[in-house]
């Protein structure tokens, strides 16, 4: 069963190393109270991107020890919050999901 986001800021960061997205997602989730939406891979290169959800306090909190726990370690491609989500925004961030 899918689970239901509506309301929740939004977390993106993508990494040029998808192993180190995972020590930053790691860190994320332990700092602050954030539910990882998904990882995805990237398609050309060795990256991975992770999105997150969470009050927009939590997720500033745990975006800023996600990029924190990849510096010097792996590029950061890009980050961002978005603290109020569109319809059509959470519309395209399920399509992305498993792509």
């Amino acid at each position: 069963m899918a689970e239901d986001y509506t309301g929740m800021a939004i977390g993106v960061f993508e990494l040029e190393s998808e192993c180190i997205c995972f020590v930053a997602l790691d860190a994320a989730a332990k700092a602050a109270d954030v539910k990882i939406q998904a990882v995805e891979r990237n398609r050309l290169k060795a990256g991975a991107c992770v999105k997150m959800r969470g009050t927009v306090s939590n997720v500033k909190a745990a975006m800023e020890a996600a990029l924190d726990a990849a510096k010097g370690r792996s590029k950061v491609v890009s980050h961002t919050v978005i603290a109020a989500p569109s319809e059509d925004t959470e519309t395209a961030i399920t399509m992305t999901i498993g792509k």
